[in-house]
């Protein structure tokens, strides 16, 4: 196929911007899935039950930001490469991402034996909920390998504008869980109830489905980055430039698993109530989160590929209606929780005490959802364009620099609310300093092309 039948160097921005973005939105919100189902179902077995899960979603998080971020690494070599028409590049940095991934898999094996009692003990000396968060933790941890080879895959296939595929993958892994969820937890069609350990079971078979479905169709369809092994030979740049966005990217993706930890241990000093609501909230904010994210997978490989292709009218053009469609979805979930936070809560079979709780600090929580759209669409671009350090400084000020050093502080005069209250502050904080360090990036890149 000719290079000028890409649509991304040639269809209009806002239809190409749509219909490359939809499929991942649909994508990231089943992923949500993933996230949100064990808990729901967790809920209905104990608090105590729910708690541990909420404790492990730290560790869970890692894995899957390990995947993601080597994944948009990969993305933005192998778009910027096909961009440049240069198809062998894009064949060779694949490779280097199955080797990478098969690695990653490995680390995460030790890390669910042997880390993650230890870290579960940094939150809480309760007997129940450290043995139902371990066994929870060391399946969905030392299994997590085929939710890393998909991912893996799942990114390739982005990278050639394939966003189809990848929300297929996305549903059947989240089918699976759905539907094994409430068989393996509850002991339905003569299954033992097997509670935490049904939820983590569920969650592994989905993600190994979607993970086996990837493999045949990736080598089944795909046409666009050729496979090798004939004469490959391991390359320092190549590991250079994947893992320049892949690090940042990873610590980016990570960053909630730190400031949930730290947060946690702020909140276990009032209630498990408190650490609940804070567990809750993150379940539940992917339903605004994930949209924006599976809107800037679609933003990424067009700007990368216009990037590489010297077409930066078309790179900014795809920037500026990302941001216009972002903060329409911030605020359509902004003002989903400010009006309906107790049927939210609800979901997770909430006492009276965690209402109680638990409204306020969604609506406040949500207030950072409008303020926070210029810094995560800025994130994106940044990674799109091989600026992975900036997109970490912009993350690291949203999650990292501003939020637990302030909870730490207001937290003793307000109470939990002073936890809640500081997510707006380090939105606003955040999506300031983006902003101007997009407009230096800019400015940068075009003095560059202008030479």
């Amino acid at each position: 196929m000719p290079a000028t039948a890409n649509p991304m160097e040639n269809r209009k921005i806002f239809p190409l911007l749509v219909s490359m973005s939809v499929p991942p939105i649909i994508s990231m919100m089943i992923q949500g899935l993933y996230n949100i189902v064990d808990s729901i179902f967790v809920a209905h077995v104990s608090q105590e039950a729910l708690t541990a899960v909420s404790l492990v979603y730290p560790l869970q998080n890692l894995t899957l930001s390990l995947a993601v971020g080597l994944g948009v690494g990969l993305n933005a070599c192998i778009a910027r490469n096909l961009g440049a028409k240069r198809p062998q590049e894009a064949g060779t940095a694949a490779i280097h991402g199955f080797f990478c991934t098969a690695i990653h898999s490995l680390l995460f094996v030790v890390v669910g034996l042997f880390a993650s009692k230890p870290f579960l003990r940094l939150f809480t000396q309760d007997e129940t909920i450290l043995s139902l968060g371990y066994q929870y933790a060391v399946i969905v941890i030392c299994f997590s390998f085929g939710s890393l080879f998909h991912i893996c895959i799942e990114k390739m296939f982005q990278a050639t504008g394939n966003m189809v595929i990848p929300m297929f993958l996305q549903a059947l892994g989240a089918i699976v869980n759905l539907i094994l969820d409430p068989i393996l937890i509850f002991g339905w069609m003569g299954i033992p109830a097997m509670g935490v350990t049904g939820a983590a079971v569920a969650t592994i078979i989905g993600q190994m489905t979607a993970c086996l479905s990837a493999i045949v169709l990736f080598f089944k369809t795909n046409r666009e980055i050729p496979l090798s092994l004939r004469g490959f030979r391991f390359q320092k740049s190549i590991f250079r430039q994947l893992y320049s966005v892949a690090i940042p990217s990873t610590l980016v993706m990570a960053m909630p698993s730190f400031m949930v930890g730290l947060l946690n241990r702020i909140l276990a000093g009032f209630s498990e109530t408190a650490v609940n609501v804070l567990g809750i909230y993150f379940k539940i904010q992917s339903f605004t989160y994930m949209p924006s994210s599976g809107l800037i997978q679609g933003m990424r490989p067009i700007m990368s590929f216009n990037y590489g292709a010297g077409n930066l009218q078309r790179m900014q053009e795809t920037f500026r209606r990302s941001l216009q469609i972002v903060f329409v979805i911030m605020t359509a979930g902004m003002l989903l929780f400010l009006t309906i936070p107790g049927s939210l809560l609800s979901l997770f079979a909430a006492d009276d005490a965690l209402m109680q709780m638990g409204v306020p600090a969604l609506q406040i929580i949500s207030l950072s959802f409008f303020l926070s759209s210029p810094a995560v669409i800025i994130a994106g671009a940044f990674e799109a364009l091989g600026y992975g350090g900036r997109s970490l400084i912009v993350t690291m000020l949203r999650q990292l620099f501003i939020i637990p050093p302030l909870s730490f502080l207001l937290a003793p005069i307000l109470g939990p609310v002073g936890v809640w209250i500081t997510f707006p502050i380090a939105e606003t904080i955040a999506s300031i300093v983006a902003v101007l360090l997009y407009r230096h990036t800019m400015k940068t890149i075009l003095s560059q092309s202008a030479n």
